[in-house]
C-alpha cells in the first residue's frame, strides 16, 4: 500500500509540474488551454475556469497532458485563431514546449535546496578492507582512511563518493583522490578507472573499484526488525545471537551480511541463541534488485552500540545560499550523468538492464518513503531530473522531437511538412514503444528473480 501511494504521489507531483510549465507560458503567450488534466483516460471531475480552461482529474494516474487549441487537433473558430498554438511564432512554440523539462529541473532545483539545507544524514567516507587486485589496491589506498576530496572537489559522504566516482567511471578516467589516514597523515593516490568495462557499471561499482565501507566489528546480533519483514515473520527477534547460518560460523554482522546477500530467493537455516535456548530457523531472502543483480535482504539490522553508530554518521547540510549553489550543481550533475548513461547503452557500451520501468520505479518510491521523507524527497529529485531529461531527447512524440522540429523550422524559415510530422511520430512511437518493452522486460525479469 505504501509503495502504490508513493509512486501514485510522486507521478502526480511531478506531471502536474510538468505541465503546469506547459500552461504558465502557453498562456503568457496568449495561447488558449482546452484542458489540464492529471492522469490519463475517462475524466472522473472537472472544472471550467473563467479562462476556458477545463482542469480535470483522470482514471489512469500514470501521467497527465495539456490540450491546447491547435488548428492540427480540430477546427478553430475565426475568433480564436490568434489564440490557437499552431498561429504564434516559432520562437514561443518553443518557449512553450521546453518549459515542461525546465519545470522539471527547477523541482529538482528546489527540491534539493531543502534537502541541503534540513541537511541529509549519510555515512562518513571511511574505507574499510581493500581487497587485493583491485583498482583500489593498485592506487595504495588504506583501511581506515578517510577520502576527502575527489579531483579537488570534497567528499562529504560515501553516498556522495558513488555518485562523484560514477561521472569518473562513464569516462574510464583516471581520477586524484585526496585521503586522511586513521592517524591523520594526509595521503594522495590515483585510482585508475581506465580498464573499467561499462558492462560492470551495472553492479555495485564501488566494490568494483575495490571501495568498501569501513565497518565497526559489530557482532551477529540481531537488533532491529522491519515491521513484516522476512526475519520477523520467521520468528527471529532482536537479541538473537545467529551462531551459524547454512553451517558457516558467523563471527561478525557481515559474514550474515554476505550469507544473506548471495541468497535471494533461497532458503537460508540459522541456528540461533535466545538467552538459554539454542533454536534452529529458517528464512528465505527476499530478492532485490541492486544495479540489475538480485540480492538477498531480510529486513534485520544489528544491535551496534550507540556511540559506534553515530561516530559513522555524517549529515551534509549548508546554509541557503550555499544550499542554492549545491543544488544547481547536484542538478547539473544528474543530467550529465543520466545523458552519458543514455548514450552509451544507446552504443550498447552499456546494459539496457539499467533501464526501469514503472513497476520498478514504484518499488523505489516504496523503499525511500518507508526510509523516511528526507529520502522520499531526494527519490523525487531524481526522478525529476531523469524525466526532465527524458523529454528532451529529440524523438519525436517527446518535448525535445518537437523542439527539433521547431529548430528545423527556424532554419529553413517554414513549418515542417505534413508528411515529415507524420513519419516523425511513426519513429517516435517505434522508438518510445521499444524502450518500454525493454523497461517492462526488466521489471518483470527482477520480479520473477524475487
Amino acid at each position: 500500500m505504501i509503495t502504490l501511494l508513493a509512486f501514485v504521489v510522486a507521478i502526480a507531483l511531478l506531471v502536474v509540474f510538468h505541465e503546469l510549465g506547459h500552461y504558465w507560458v502557453a498562456r503568457r503567450c496568449g495561447v488558449k488551454v482546452l484542458r489540464f488534466s492529471v492522469g490519463f483516460g475517462k475524466v472522473l471531475y472537472s472544472k471550467r475556469l473563467a479562462n476556458g480552461t477545463e482542469w480535470a482529474i483522470s482514471a489512469i494516474p500514470l501521467g497527465g497532458y495539456v490540450k491546447m487549441l491547435d488548428e492540427h487537433e480540430g477546427e478553430v473558430a475565426p475568433e480564436e485563431l490568434d489564440q490557437a498554438f499552431n498561429r504564434k511564432p516559432v520562437l514561443q512554440r518553443m518557449a512553450i514546449v521546453v518549459a515542461g523539462p525546465l519545470s522539471n529541473f527547477l523541482l529538482a532545483i528546489v527540491l534539493y535546496w531543502a534537502l541541503f539545507v534540513h541537511g541529509v544524514p549519510g555515512l562518513k567516507p571511511v574505507l574499510g578492507e581493500v581487497p587485493p587486485d583491485t583498482p583500489a589496491a593498485a592506487a595504495v589506498m588504506q583501511p581506515g582512511e578517510t577520502i576527502t576530496h575527489i579531483d579537488g572537489e570534497p567528499v562529504p559522504s560515501w553516498q556522495e563518493l558513488r555518485w562523484m566516482l560514477l561521472d569518473h567511471a562513464l569516462q574510464q578516467a583516471e581520477v586524484k583522490i585526496e585521503g586522511r589516514s586513521a592517524q591523520g597523515e594526509p595521503l594522495a593516490h590515483v585510482l585508475d578507472m581506465r580498464g573499467l568495462n561499462a558492462n560492470e557499471l551495472d553492479g555495485e561499482l564501488l566494490a568494483k573499484l575495490g571501495l568498501q565501507l569501513y565497518q565497526p566489528h559489530v557482532l551477529p546480533v540481531i537488533g532491529k526488525l522491519s515491521e513484516g519483514g522476512v526475519a520477523q515473520q520467521a520468528g527471529l527477534q532482536p537479541g538473537d545471537v545467529v551462531m551459524n547460518a547454512n553451517g558457516r560460523a558467523m563471527q561478525h554482522w557481515s559474514e550474515l551480511v554476505e550469507v544473506v546477500r548471495t541468497h535471494p530467493g533461497q532458503t537460508v537455516q540459522f541456528d540461533i541463541r535466545r538467552g538459554e535456548q539454542v533454536l534452529s530457523v529458517t528464512v528465505m531472502p527476499n530478492a532485490v534488485d541492486e544495479g540489475g543483480e538480485p540480492v538477498g535482504k531480510i529486513g534485520a539490522a544489528p544491535q551496534v552500540d550507540k556511540a559506534v553508530w553515530e561516530s559513522m554518521l555524517t549529515e551534509v547540510s549548508y546554509g541557503p545560499l550555499d544550499a542554492l549553489l549545491q543544488a544547481l550543481r547536484k542538478t547539473w550533475e544528474t543530467s550529465i550523468i543520466s545523458l552519458k548513461m543514455l548514450g552509451k547503452m544507446v552504443l550498447g557500451e552499456v546494459s539496457m538492464k539499467n533501464l526501469s520501468g514503472p513497476i520498478t520505479i514504484a518499488d523505489y518510491a516504496g523503499q525511500s518513503a518507508e526510509m523516511g521523507l528526507v529520502s522520499y524527497l531526494g527519490f523525487l529529485a531524481l526522478i525529476s531530473v531523469s524525466l526532465g531529461v527524458l523529454n528532451l531527447l529529440p524523438i519525436p512524440l517527446l518535448d525535445g522531437g518537437h523542439l527539433l522540429y521547431y529548430a528545423a523550422e527556424l532554419a529553413k524559415g517554414s513549418p515542417v511538412s505534413e508528411q515529415a510530422w507524420e513519419l516523425g511520430q511513426k519513429i517516435g512511437m517505434a522508438l518510445l514503444g521499444t524502450l518500454m518493452v525493454f523497461a517492462l522486460y526488466n521489471d518483470i525479469t527482477r520480479l520473477i528473480s524475487g
